[in-house]
């Protein structure tokens, strides 16, 4: 196991009702914004539950986050927080909601052009305080520090993280999940399952706590994941589905252990060049990422196999190539197609997407560092 050191100080708050907690964690003497997307809180109750939380605090609000957050939409905030002497605020969504806030707490609080927060990595130094009610779980952004932002005028879909960024809480109450439209709930449950993989799925370093952990949450979204499509108000299957997503993306299964990335970061480059779903994106390359970096995965691929999916008779490559298929099985299952042609994507559109993570630096991807530009096109093709 590697040295690692881990801390996450945001405080979870789960359960049936619990939107009211929110009156005794923020400060009666914070101006309050409240932040979220296109306005389906409005037609959930959610919005209501906010506001009968908030009463007492002086809030305003802005909306129109994007599912994938825009630059330019949360600079808008920006200036909103400036005119109000906004001090605190509150995300209420899913990780597009989340991420942004975070994005905009540390560009409301950032010394130059925020755009440098993304494209050069500029240090964030201090950002204002934020939480989360948490709608849709998929991305873990309710409790980690980190953020995606897309700016859609130069087709650029980049990261950020800061420490400063951690939400002081989130409220997670599986309830407020039963509403969403199915192809959401896929797409987070396939989120949460990638993530949980980009840290597991590498190489062994003697990590099996950290295996056990990561194994635990991709068996719970395989056990629940279809029944979440099916059973869409059974409070049990939903209850699960959010704390794995909490829990596959709040820094404890990346402790100590190497980690790959590279299927986001290709995704990235789907979602900013041909609007995929980040989810879709995922579910797209992860098998192929495993099938292309098989020799360098095969000790954990056997594992996924036999931990995960229950293979453990055949010859190795048989038991890899079958833990390949069920990956692609459970996507599909969940209604997510896995082929880029089912997007209509070609392999004349490769070229761009490898040009665009050469741009933005994704030239050694991976574990090994060893996904070179022309891997990853062996990997898109492989997508095909």
């Amino acid at each position: 196991m590697d040295n690692f050191s881990f801390q996450n100080p945001t405080k979870l708050i789960f359960g049936e009702g619990q939107i009211a907690k929110i009156a005794n964690e923020i400060p009666k003497d914070k101006k309050v914004l409240v932040i979220y997307g296109g306005g389906s809180i409005k037609r959930n109750g959610v919005y209501e539950q906010i506001s009968a939380a908030l009463e007492g605090h002086q809030w305003s609000e802005f909306s129109g986050i994007e599912p994938n957050p825009s630059f330019h939409t949360a600079l808008k905030a920006v200036e909103q927080i400036k005119a109000e002497g906004v001090e605190y605020l509150l995300a209420v969504g899913g990780g597009s909601v989340a991420d942004a806030t975070k994005f905009i707490a540390a560009a409301a609080c950032f010394d130059g052009d925020p755009w440098s927060i993304l494209s050069e990595g500029a240090r964030i130094r201090a950002a204002l305080p934020l939480a989360v009610v948490l709608t849709l779980p998929a991305t873990g952004s309710e409790s980690n520090p980190n953020g995606v932002m897309t700016n859609y005028e130069t087709q650029e879909k980049l990261a950020f993280y800061g420490r400063q960024l951690f939400p002081k809480f989130a409220v997670l109450d599986p309830t407020l999940t039963y509403s969403l439209p199915a192809k959401q709930v896929a797409n987070g449950i396939v989120d949460a399952y990638v993530h949980t993989v980009e840290q597991y799925l590498t190489y062994p370093v003697g990590a099996d706590l950290q295996d056990r952990f990561a194994e635990g949450i991709l068996r719970t979204l395989v056990d629940n994941g279809p029944k979440a499509l099916s059973e869409p108000k059974n409070y049990t299957v939903r209850a699960n589905v959010m704390l794995s997503a909490t829990m596959a993306l709040n820094g404890l299964i990346g402790s100590g252990v190497p980690q790959d990335w590279a299927t986001h970061f290709i995704g990235h480059e789907l979602t900013a060049l041909h609007g995929l779903d980040h989810g879709q994106t995922l579910a797209v390359i992860l098998p192929a990422v495993m099938a292309e970096k098989r020799e360098q995965k095969h000790e954990k691929l056997l594992q996924y196999a036999k931990e995960v999916w229950n293979i453990s008779s055949g010859t190795e490559s048989d038991r890899i190539d079958r833990a390949i298929d069920e990956t692609r099985a459970f996507f599909e299952s969940l209604g997510i197609a896995t082929r880029l042609s089912d997007y209509g994507v070609t392999e004349q559109d490769i070229p761009a997407m490898i040009a665009a993570l050469s741009e933005h630096k994704m030239t050694a991807l991976g574990e090994h560092g060893d996904i070179t530009p022309e891997v990853s096109a062996a990997i898109l093709k492989r997508c095909l």
